[in-house]
């Protein structure tokens, strides 16, 4: 695969862009049915490299998908990808983009050869054009050796790998991956998250990646946009949703004088007025604290504190925020802030009847 200028965004000089036109671009895009708000005026700016598409099932990933693709109308607004009107100019939007669906559209009795030749063709490039950019990607993917058998035989990995061939085979500018790890094991998941970053890195072609697994988006995405019932809830770059608190995480050994090394620390560090949580939801919380450094003199501290009681440090380190806390956050300040509008509408609505 060539390599190209990479980039994606759009709004607000400077702009970057891929092949000189911006990528994608969604104002107050909405998609509604009888009964569900798929898209809720949702209004985002995606930029280059590696971005995750993140929320629970039905949060309406899927749905700006089909509309990025030209493929579903909007109700109202619109959105641009690669400089195109997705709801005029969807032919030549999927020339240019590859598509990897969700769930399994593979025909199980021809091998990943002939299927991979067939999407290539279908995409506009000549025969021997197209056998020689189906090898290439065939090997890009792992599938090399295992390319001519039919593809009925194949494992759920391989044939997740069969579908993101046939995203790639045409060299697109740009990718969009629908829950890729869907039935991957922890191995297979980690072996697909790494071919995700290499098509971004090795190829210059940009990613918006769809996933549920907030954990998957952090190890592999440059950039997240996380949405909820249809509604943007946040969209900023990877580094900012993992920033490094001020929160210090203190994990100690045991020893014969105090077997429960954590709470003789805790104890301590509160006889000197520094109070400590415990480390929930992180691994092996049970035996790591958790407290605020104020300064250099915090790591003093503690460091004085765990050599007085004799214990070892394994280590004392600073927090990093998981994508998790961040989505979960952000939903309870929603939750929240629809209790207040609920509690206000009756209050309005006690006032009125007793007026």
């Amino acid at each position: 695969m060539p390599g190209r200028p990479s980039g994606l965004t759009t709004g607000g000089a400077p702009v970057t862009t891929v092949d000189g036109v911006t990528v994608i671009a969604t104002e107050s895009l909405s998609k509604r049915y009888p009964r569900v708000t798929a898209l809720d005026r949702l209004s985002v700016d995606i930029g280059p490299g590696v971005t995750g598409l993140v929320g629970a099932n039905g949060a309406g990933k899927s749905t700006l998908i089909k509309i990025l693709l030209g493929l579903s109308p909007a109700t109202e607004g619109r959105a641009e990808v690669l400089g195109l009107d997705v709801a005029t100019e969807g032919s030549a939007i999927r020339e240019r983009v590859g598509y990897m669906p969700e769930h399994d559209c593979l025909p199980p009795d021809v091998s990943a050869t002939e299927f991979v030749v067939h999407m290539a063709r279908m995409s506009g490039l000549p025969p021997a054009a197209a056998r020689e950019r189906t090898a290439d990607t065939l090997r890009h993917v792992g599938l090399y050796e295992e390319r001519y058998r039919p593809i009925g035989g194949y494992s759920t990995g391989m044939k997740q790998r069969v579908k993101l061939a046939q995203a790639l085979v045409h060299d697109p500018q740009l990718v969009f991956l629908d829950e890729p790890t869907n039935g991957l094991d922890p191995v297979g998941r980690d072996e697909m998250l790494g071919l995700i970053r290499r098509i971004h890195s090795d190829f210059g072609i940009s990613v918006l990646v769809t996933s549920h697994l907030l954990g998957e988006l952090e190890r592999t995405c440059d950039h997240v946009v996380v949405i909820d019932g249809g509604k943007l809830l946040r969209s900023s770059s990877t580094t900012d949703f993992t920033r490094t608190t001020t929160t210090l995480a203190i994990e100690v050994t045991d020893s014969d004088e105090h077997p429960d090394g954590t709470r003789a620390v805790r104890e301590a560090l509160r006889a000197r007025g520094v109070e400590t949580q415990d480390g929930t939801g992180l691994p092996g919380a049970g035996h790591i604290l958790l407290l605020t450094a104020q300064g250099e003199e915090t790591y003093d501290l503690v460091r004085d504190v765990v050599a007085d009681l004799g214990l070892g440090l394994v280590r004392m380190e600073q927090r990093r925020h998981h994508i998790s806390e961040v989505f979960r956050d952000k939903q309870d300040s929603l939750g929240d802030r629809g209790n207040d509008e609920q509690r206000d509408g009756q209050r309005k609505e006690a006032v009125g009847h007793g007026g």
